[in-house]
């Protein structure tokens, strides 16, 4: 059984904390955030030091605001407990270099959270992608601006997920970049943004994020040599089309897919590394590091 706690119940740690209470194999032992809002049967602590003085814990899942990543994720490296940071690992570059050089140090297991990654659509395109040859990749994630988000603009809260995507599906490094952005609606941070880069085999990827669409919109879409897929992240369908012909037929294909939460296969994937050290497709502070570059030298 894996003594857990988490830290930060906000949206993102209520739902690591329904999530994680299904689970047989994780006893959750100790919540901790500055302000509780809700009934918890499971010891809750208003402070993180308070918190690991008294509580046994094997593994700490941190869903605090980005920029109290740093100073939490240390605190349980410190106390020998493995992490799962909520992405982007940090703030800045500087901040996630740190985390991972201590982790390492501590032989502590970690990895980020880059929930898209689990979810069912993703990984099926990404089983397709296999043996294509893949010419583009075009990503939209748009939707209207969440009021929650206070301390970072779009790149950091939303491109982070498909710069990963973009790079975990193709299995291809980034070699060249250009970011354009601009701030509309947001009062500090930019709010609308297309990212344009060439991958590794003259694969082109476009990114285009925003949080002035009124409705919300998760696609990927990928051109091959023989055929092009469409995946809806929200409603998890994968459609393959082929067989092109010159007067613009073609075949189309409903990819199977059985659909599932992909957070709830995140924390799973997470349990599994705790207990086998088989990472499987979560990401690592390597992989966030590598977004965070990305988003933040725009």
């Amino acid at each position: 059984m894996i003594k857990l706690a988490i830290i930060g119940l906000g949206s993102m740690g209520k739902n690591h904390y329904r999530v994680a209470s299904l689970l047989d194999s994780v006893e959750i032992v100790a919540l901790c955030d500055a302000i509780n809002t809700d009934e918890y049967s499971e010891p809750f602590f208003s402070d993180i030091d308070s918190m690991l003085c008294e509580c046994e814990i094997d593994a700490a899942i941190i869903a605090v605001p980005t920029f109290l990543h740093k100073e939490i994720a240390l605190k349980c490296i410190a106390a020998n407990i493995d992490i799962f940071v909520e992405k982007p690992v940090a703030s800045n570059l500087e901040d996630a270099l740190l985390i991972q050089q201590k982790a390492l140090e501590a032989g502590v297991k970690s990895c980020v959270g880059h929930v898209e990654r689990f979810n069912p659509v993703v990984q099926a395109l990404k089983e397709e992608l296999q043996d294509k040859e893949i010419y583009t990749v075009s990503i939209t994630r748009v939707g209207p601006f969440p009021p929650r988000i206070a301390d970072v603009g779009v790149l950091t809260d939303l491109s982070v997920h498909d710069i990963d995507l973009m790079r975990f599906i193709t299995h291809r490094d980034i070699q060249e970049q250009a970011i354009f952005k601009s701030r509309k609606i947001h009062n500090h941070y930019e709010d609308n943004a297309v990212l344009s880069f060439r991958l590794e085999d003259d694969i082109v990827a476009e990114i285009l994020t925003n949080w002035l669409t009124p409705f919300k919109k998760r696609t990927i879409e990928v051109a091959c040599k023989d055929s092009y897929f469409e995946a809806d992240l929200i409603t998890q369908n994968l459609t393959e089309y082929s067989n092109f012909h010159i007067n613009n037929s073609y075949v189309t294909r409903g990819c199977h897919i059985k659909k599932d939460e992909p957070l709830l296969k995140e924390i799973e994937a997470f349990v599994e590394y705790l207990k086998s050290n088989n990472r499987g497709s979560l990401a690592s502070i390597e992989d966030s590091i590598v977004t965070l570059e990305v988003a933040l030298e725009s």
